[in-house]
Parts: C-alpha cells; structure tokens; sequence
C-alpha cells in the first residue's frame, strides 16, 4: 500500500450538459481542488426523483484530488452545483502509479 501522503480520491458527479460540467471543472482545477476532470459527455442516467422514475441525457465527470483537498473540493462542488442533490460519491483507489499520485499531489498544492 503507498504511504497516506499519496492516496487519493476519485470523486464521480454528474451534470445536465457537457458545457455545465467544464465550467464547473475549469474552477475545481483552477483553484487547485482537483488536478484533472475527466468529463463523459452523452452518459444516460435513469434513476428514482420524487417518487418517479426519471431518465436523463447528462455528462458524467470523474474528478482526481487528494485525500487532503477532497473535504474542500467537496464542500466547493455542492456550492457550484446546479443540482438540488448532486451526485459526490468519492472513491479510495486501490493502487495509483507513484509518478501520478505525485503529479496530482503537486497539481493540489
């Protein structure tokens, strides 16, 4: 297991178009709370809203971030969200390549 400093965190969420999801991206990265955004426009979403059963064209996003910046990204991401509940499910990678954690460490800085 690599040592904590290097751990990160793989956040999903999704958005309604492409372009909400590089918006918002473009910040995250820019204020140095995710190092990449890896935006899936044209992902489909059926899932259970108020009782009813909704199917939805959105962008998925798969953000990259530290243990130590996830917190805030966390708290940034539900400010900026267009969605009453947005989806931040954040995942604890098995194993990250050494060059890559580092790169994202510094890109989190």
């Amino acid at each position: 297991m690599p040592p904590r400093d290097n751990l990160l965190r793989l956040v999903l969420t999704t958005f309604a178009s492409p372009e909400d999801a590089e918006k918002i991206v473009r910040l995250l990265v820019a204020e140095k709370l995710a190092a990449c955004g890896t935006i899936f426009p044209g992902v489909r979403s059926i899932y259970l809203w108020e009782g009813k059963i909704a199917d939805s064209q959105e962008a998925g996003v798969l953000l990259k971030t530290t243990v130590e910046q996830f917190p805030a990204l966390e708290k940034r991401l539900q400010a900026l969200h267009p969605y009453e509940t947005p989806e931040i499910i954040a995942i604890d990678p098995a194993s990250v390549s050494d060059a890559y954690a580092q790169w994202v460490k510094a890109a989190c800085l």
